[in-house]
Parts: structure tokens; C-alpha cells; sequence
């Protein structure tokens, strides 16, 4: 795919005529790229997209709005994953096509002349949220931080779990915290320690699915990420490749004593702590992948990935 890149002003590509002999959509802000008769602004840090020119007749925005991860976790036993960054798009001229993140489409918005104010959410610290997303009305909130010794905590998506001593599941964080429609998150799983047998942090939510949990015939002694979300490139070549899709807000793998770390869901979530560091591994930037939990302590827990705000419009 051909693409055409300018940062900050306006290109004169940017004054595309319709068939009816009118400019479309003229706007100047983060990294312009070309994609047929569509442009993309991308921002990966704050910034401003604004509109000098609309067209009534076609002044539809999409977007993609993913908010930073939250950070996995560490304990005496085995730290949750922190959960994925919420994630919230629309895209009704990709309609035709079939891609995973697609159930997870809302409504594009109208563009007006105006500037609206980029924020992109930066990704928590070791047992610390993430942080929102937020473009016009649309705000993606921050994945929650993996539990250390108790339950995750709530967020875009949810962190895992952690473990205790006591043999009972610590309850993964809820996804979609607070709540949109399509959903824009999903929970973390429950972590848990059976001494001395097993002990595992709850792999945290993705875009697409929950965390499974630790300590579990289904999830093993660590819990595994829950998947992100999939886009076509004509979303730009951000993200996790795969398959022809570029994947973000994957959970993150929860921290295990016993077995190496959980596995990170596609999408830029970090896998949980493995030997000899112990550590769990951090989300990857601008994706919102959730940080992987600790194995146990000094292991700490891995940061989340920070988000990113995409915008698609037709120019011409």
C-alpha cells in the first residue's frame, strides 16, 4: 500500500474534490498518510487534529482510540497482568471487509471546522492503571493494574488477579469499566495459590477476550492474556503485525512460580515473569498491551504499553 507521509501542516493533496466539484475534508495534525482516497492522522503522544475545511455532503471521521495499559504486578507468590487499554473505533467505509476487531465497531463522527484536542494515554507503572485515550467525544478509559495479592483492578480492560496463601481465586478487574456499547474491554482472570502445588497470576483482558486464570487446568499456574483487536492496514502500520492486521490492547500474561510466565495476548500485551529476572515484560508502546505480571518478588511487574488515537477520513 503506497503511502504518503507529512507531519504537522497541511498537504496540497489534502485538497481533494468530490464528484460533485467540492472539497471533502481539509485537517492538519500528527502523522499524514494516504491510503487511496483516504487520509490518516496518527498520533502517538498528545497533540491536535484540526479542520480547516467540511464538507456537509461527506464529513465522516473514523477512528481508532486505544488507551494506555495497565501495569502488571508483583507479590510474595505471582502478580496479576495488567489489563489492556480500552479500545474503541469506527470505520463504516471498511463495512464490506471481515477483520477481528470488526464486532467491536460504533458509529463514525461528523467533522466540523474546528481543533480538537489529542490526548493519548500513557501506559501504568508496576501495579498502577493505565491511562485514557481520548479524541472528541470519544474517550477510551486506561486498563486496570494486575492484582498482587488480591483482586485486579477494573479498566478498559481488567487486570488479573494476584495470589495468596489461602487457596481461594482472587478475582480478575472488569472489563469495560465504565461501560460502552460496543464494549471496549474485557475482564481479567483470577489468580490463585494451592500451596505447595501451584500458584499463578490471572492473565489480564484484551480487546477481544478475557484473561484466563492462574492456577487452573484452563489456564495452567499462570493465566494468559485475552487477545486485542485486528485492523486492516488502512488504519496505518501501527501496531502488532499479524496475518495481514495490526493488533492492539492485547492482555498481558500473569506472573507463575511454578511454570514460566503466562502468555501474552496478541496485540502488544508483555508476557509474564520468567527466570531468571523474574520480572513480567512490559506492553509494547502505542499498541495499549497490558504489562505482564511478576513471577514473585524482586520480580516487578511490567509496564503497560501507552495508546495510540488514529483518525480516517475521505479527501477526495
Amino acid at each position: 500500500m503506497p503511502l504518503n507521509s507529512t507531519r504537522g501542516g497541511a498537504s496540497t493533496r489534502g485538497f481533494g474534490f468530490g464528484a460533485g466539484g467540492g472539497f471533502l475534508i481539509v485537517a492538519t495534525g500528527g502523522t499524514i498518510t494516504e491510503d487511496g482516497d483516504f487520509k490518516i492522522h496518527t498520533f502517538t503522544g498528545p497533540g491536535s487534529f484540526q479542520i480547516t475545511s467540511a464538507n456537509p455532503s461527506n464529513s465522516g471521521l473514523e477512528y481508532l482510540v486505544v488507551a494506555g495499559a495497565g501495569g502488571g504486578s508483583s507479590g510474595n507468590n505471582a502478580g496479576g497482568a495488567g489489563g489492556a487499554g480500552g479500545l474503541r473505533f469506527a470505520s463504516p467505509s471498511l463495512a464490506p471487509l471481515s477483520y477481528p476487531a470488526k464486532p467491536l465497531a460504533g458509529s463514525n463522527l461528523t467533522a466540523t471546522v474546528q481543533t480538537y484536542p489529542i490526548t493519548v494515554g500513557g501506559g501504568g507503572g508496576a501495579s498502577v492503571s493505565g491511562n485514557p485515550s481520548i479524541f472528541s467525544t470519544i474517550t477510551s478509559a486506561g486498563g486496570g493494574a494486575g492484582g498482587s495479592t488480591g483482586a485486579g483492578v477494573n479498566g478498559g480492560s481488567g487486570g488479573g488477579g494476584g495470589s495468596t496463601n489461602d487457596s481461594t481465586f482472587k478475582d480478575g478487574g472488569t472489563g469495560n469499566t465504565p461501560p460502552t456499547s460496543p464494549s471496549q474491554g474485557n475482564n481479567g482472570g483470577r489468580g490463585r495459590h494451592t500451596p505447595p502445588i501451584s500458584e499463578g497470576g490471572g492473565g489480564s483482558g484484551g480487546a477481544l477476550a478475557a484473561g484466563t486464570d492462574g492456577d487452573s487446568p484452563v489456564g495452567g499456574d499462570a493465566g494468559n492474556g485475552g487477545i486485542g483487536g485486528g485492523f486492516p492496514t488502512a488504519f496505518g502500520s501501527n501496531g502488532v503485525p499479524d496475518g495481514g492486521f495490526q493488533y492492539y490492547a492485547g492482555g498481558g500474561g500473569g506472573g507463575g512460580n511454578r511454570s514460566s510466565g503466562g502468555f501474552a495476548g496478541l496485540g502488544g500485551g508483555g508476557r509474564g515473569g520468567t527466570d531468571p529476572s523474574k520480572s513480567g515484560i512490559s506492553g509494547t508502546v502505542n499498541t495499549g498491551g497490558g504489562g505482564g505480571g511478576a513471577m514473585q518478588s524482586p520480580g516487578v511487574g511490567g509496564t503497560g504499553g501507552s495508546g495510540i488515537v488514529v483518525v480516517r477520513y475521505k479527501f477526495k
